[in-house]
């Protein structure tokens, strides 16, 4: 049968046709989840656990950096002091599961967005259609971007501090795994949402919610807010507060870029109509 018209549409029909749009975004993280469940020694040995291995790409580069510079060695050790354990039966089944979904999820993010996009698109006039071409290539580039920054970024940063801090050398650090796995997982997935901020503020420049004006007036707050935010997801020092920061800043100010483009673009098109 056809597809309706989308101005012939009922209400109930736009809940049928964003249920099968669901569906299918379903079966696709379903699918990636199952080939994450059976490639579990690159998922887990390499993916998950890298950040805690001493050679791990990330530790080297700080590590060589601090010493060009002359600073603390914090960076350079021969093993994270912390043991990852599992208590109880059904532990490390539970966590294979949740961390096929959430690989899952993050593989099929671009087609997640195509199904969002086929969805939305038919409310859209032709040219706003025409002009948001590259939507899903770009928000999925964001998002990856983002992935890649949390991983191996503020993840390896927060493990080597949380993992080597001790309140007394009487107590030994024992983490259960899904402690370890919550933290891999929630650095990952909040900074692939947080470079989706370029994408948020054109949508919502496009609905009029959202203007340059009011972004640069309202910059210093985003500071605090963008420091406020580094402080919560990575290490107490200075340090490590700074190389989350930075791209967060210049994401904002990328996002207060493309809302004069919106603008400008809404004024040259109401000039014409007139």
């Amino acid at each position: 049968m056809a597809k309706k018209n989308i101005n012939e549409m009922s209400f109930l029909d736009h809940l049928e046709d964003l249920r099968w749009h669901l569906i299918r975004i379903v079966i696709a993280v379903v699918v990636m989840a199952t080939a994450a469940f059976f490639a579990k020694t690159f998922i887990f040995d390499v993916l998950i656990l890298g950040p805690k291995k001493a050679d791990f790409i990330t530790y080297q580069v700080l590590c060589n950096m601090a010493k060009s510079f002359g600073m603390s060695d914090a960076f350079c050790f021969q093993e994270l002091p912390f043991r990852i354990q599992s208590r109880t039966m059904s532990g490390q089944f539970s966590s294979h599961i949740w961390v096929s979904i959430t690989a899952g999820f993050v593989a099929a993010f671009p087609y997640i967005l195509y199904e969002l996009w086929k969805f939305i698109s038919p409310a859209l006039h032709e040219n706003e259609r025409k002009h948001s071409r590259g939507f899903i290539m770009v928000a999925s580039g964001l998002f990856f971007i983002g992935v890649l920054f949390g991983y191996y970024i503020i993840c390896p940063l927060s493990i080597n501090f949380l993992g080597s801090y001790q309140v007394s050398s009487q107590v030994h650090n024992d983490f259960d795994l899904d402690s370890y796995i919550s933290l891999v997982r929630s650095s990952v997935l909040a900074s692939g949402l947080v470079f989706e901020l370029p994408i948020v503020i054109y949508f919502l420049t496009k609905i009029g919610l959202v203007t340059p004006e009011f972004l640069k007036k309202y910059r210093k707050y985003a500071l605090i807010i963008v420091l406020v935010l580094a402080a919560i997801i990575t290490p107490p020092d200075i340090a490590s507060q700074i190389i989350v920061a930075i791209p967060i800043l210049i994401l904002y100010e990328v996002s207060i870029y493309i809302s004069r483009i919106v603008i400008r673009n809404q004024k040259r098109r109401e000039k014409k109509h007139v």
